[in-house]
């Protein structure tokens, strides 16, 4: 796949799933915004990546005063927004009883709030004919214990964006979900022992954790023309955890 000319805005791109997605479109020749919370996260994705078709920026999108300085950064360039992968997520895992108004606001705040208002602010900036793809999760639809505010969230995130494929439709802008089963990220890391990422590999029918390029990969899959006339549509990128009878 070419995106040679094509400006693709990543938010979450410093790490895992945004960070691998970044690498792929970059390989892809397309020129990358990644966004994060801190200047250094941002450096040192950069120093990885090594490509003068990277930029980044500074920006926590839970919080709407900063997503208007993104939108400013296009506004005053003039570039339009090719792909926008939507990827920024924070997660909070306990049970309901011991799940604070804190955890709860911040999942909520990042994770749908951000998404939707990244979006909204970004519409005028979007390339008619532009594609843009949310990261849920299979938690959307399974109901694993100590999961219950963030599988609320990417439950959120997959309505929000199926309304939005219909409303954007009339500019030829496709809007779609990819929702990953368990992908091996610095993020699981620091939320499971290296006995938990067993088990819950055990659990996939492919008896492994997924690798975040592989997610990359079908996220590009549905950025490209390959992917024209899929809209509102979720691919399940999770080794058939889902669906997986033995565990």
């Amino acid at each position: 796949m070419n995106f040679s000319n094509k400006n693709v805005l990543i938010t979450g791109g410093t790490t895992g799933i945004g960070f691998a997605a970044a690498s792929e479109f970059i390989k892809a020749d397309a020129n990358v915004w990644i966004t994060g919370r801190t200047a250094s996260n941002l450096e040192k994705a950069a120093a990885e990546i090594r490509s003068s078709k990277l930029k980044t920026i500074v920006c926590d999108t839970s919080k709407l005063s900063e997503l208007s300085l993104l939108e400013e950064s296009f506004s005053k360039n003039k570039d339009k927004i090719d792909v926008l992968f939507l990827n920024a997520g924070i997660g909070v895992f306990a049970p309901i009883g011991l799940i604070t108004e804190e955890d709860f606001d911040a999942q909520f705040n990042t994770n749908v709030k951000g998404h939707f208002f990244t979006l909204q602010k970004l519409l005028p900036h979007l390339a008619d004919g532009a594609s843009v793809i949310f990261t849920s999760s299979t938690v959307a639809t399974a109901s694993n214990i100590a999961t219950a505010v963030y599988s609320a969230t990417k439950a959120a995130l997959s309505k929000i964006a199926q309304i939005a494929a219909n409303e954007l439709a009339g500019r030829k802008i496709r809007v779609n979900i990819i929702s990953p089963g368990p992908i091996a990220t610095p993020g699981l890391d620091s939320v499971l022992s290296t006995d938990a990422k067993e088990i819950m590999a055990n659990a996939v029918a492919l008896q492994r954790l997924g690798n975040p390029d592989e997610i990359a990969k079908t996220v590009l899959f549905l950025a490209s023309d390959g992917a024209s006339f899929i809209t509102g549509t979720e691919i399940i990128a999770d080794g058939g955890y889902l669906n997986y009878s033995l565990r």
